[in-house]
């Protein structure tokens, strides 16, 4: 009730702004109706993706410079805005929103979430849209407006500055996304071809066994009677011979329930195509990969995701002004979630040399923070130069 009612104000309020004198452009996008989710391949293919961006951890920044060139950056400096990544909307997290926002960007290549703003313009709530169709229109100021229509048959109207667009193969459209289903249907119905063929296949088998082929036209009585005639035969192995026989009038023939089978090089190769499609491969999808598969899976496909969220969140949430004076969203990832325990305990080279601080390094374990492990620390004997003279042990140098 409370997003319904978010809505319906939203919308009364772009009424207001003069939604009823629109043209259309054109740029009409329609959904896809979601059957491809239904499928196991694509649904084992976008899961490692998805779960990727829920993993994302949302930030405000705000980075100043000041008079001398020193530069500052703070952390979350607006409690509101940090509890709107963290809590989007009263029904979810941050985690969630950005999981469906995904789903529906590896399906549609288009995702959509509504902001809406209070009475002074600034954000207070993040809801996601899965809608059937969307349509671009421009109202009489030449604004562009997002006319959404749900699955309810609902519809609604908001402005572009205040809905959150995500899109990936971008293409003819000069606003939407291009989907992936019609490239992505002709797999899916070799797929379910090829899963048919094998149910057929498992109930041929149990079922039909042996043809028995007649010289002579018979009645569909006699031909059931023979047949049942030949099984009962067949089946008896009571006299220890195994063997059944018939009379010339009839040739038996036994069916081979293989033949029913498709070739499962081919289904392999079509699984494949649907992976290529999707940029992963089957050690993604199984959770079987090693450190540098995952990290050329998260450059290929989870990075650019997160380039674009921390853009969109941006310049949808942060007016110009705010953003001439430093403030940005930033979308970040543990670099070492994939990385061996033996890689993690490397590191203890960096955080001797300062470069990475103890709780940073308990972090890559999945460890919670010590008190003073935010301060950097380093090694007596990768102590900082600061002459010109080479020091030897014992403080002495080379020229006494």
């Amino acid at each position: 009730m409370g997003l319904l009612k978010n809505i319906r104000d939203a919308l009364s309020a772009r009424r207001i702004a003069g939604v009823e004198l629109m043209t259309q452009t054109g740029n009409n996008y329609l959904m896809w109706n979601g059957s491809v989710y239904e499928s196991d391949v694509v649904r084992s293919c976008i899961r490692p993706k998805v779960k990727a961006v829920g993993k994302l951890v949302g930030k405000h920044l705000r980075e100043t410079i000041d008079a001398e060139g020193h530069r500052s950056i703070a952390v979350n400096p607006l409690n509101s805005i940090r509890f709107l990544l963290e809590e989007p909307n009263p029904l979810m997290t941050g985690q969630m929103l950005q999981e469906k926002m995904a789903t529906q960007l590896c399906i549609n290549s288009n995702a959509f979430a509504l902001i809406i703003r209070d009475d002074m313009g600034s954000p207070t709530a993040i809801y996601p849209i899965a809608p059937r169709t969307v349509e671009a229109e421009y109202d009489a100021r030449g604004c562009l407006l997002l006319k959404f229509t749900l699955p309810n048959n609902s519809i609604y109207t908001f402005a572009y500055d205040d809905v959150i667009h995500l899109r990936q193969d971008f293409n003819e459209n000069d606003i939407f996304g291009t989907p992936v289903a019609p490239v992505l249907t002709p797999l899916l119905d070799v797929v379910t071809t090829t899963d048919q063929g094998i149910i057929n296949a498992i109930k041929n088998s149990s079922i039909v066994r042996w043809l028995l082929k007649f010289s002579n036209a018979m009645r569909q009585e006699d031909l059931k009677t023979q047949a049942k005639n030949f099984a009962d035969n067949f089946l008896e192995t009571s006299s220890g011979t195994g063997v059944a026989a018939v009379d010339g009038k009839a040739d038996a023939q036994q069916i081979n329930p293989t033949d029913y089978v498709p070739n499962a090089l081919i289904m392999d190769r079509t699984t494949k195509r649907i992976f290529d499609l999707f940029n992963t491969n089957a050690a993604i999808v199984s959770s079987l990969y090693g450190e540098n598969e995952y990290n050329s899976y998260f450059d290929a496909e989870v990075e650019p995701v997160l380039i674009q969220l921390g853009g969109e969140y941006t310049r949808k949430l942060f007016t110009r002004r705010e953003r001439v004076f430093g403030n940005k969203i930033v979308f970040e990832a543990s670099s070492w979630d994939s990385a061996s325990i033996s890689t993690k305990l490397n590191l203890q080279a960096m955080v001797d040399r300062g470069a990475m601080t103890p709780n940073e390094w308990r972090a890559t374990f999945n460890l919670a923070p010590v008190p003073g492990g935010d301060d950097p620390i380093r090694r007596l004997d990768t102590a900082a130069v600061d002459t010109g003279e080479n020091t030897t042990e014992g403080g002495s140098t080379d020229e006494d």
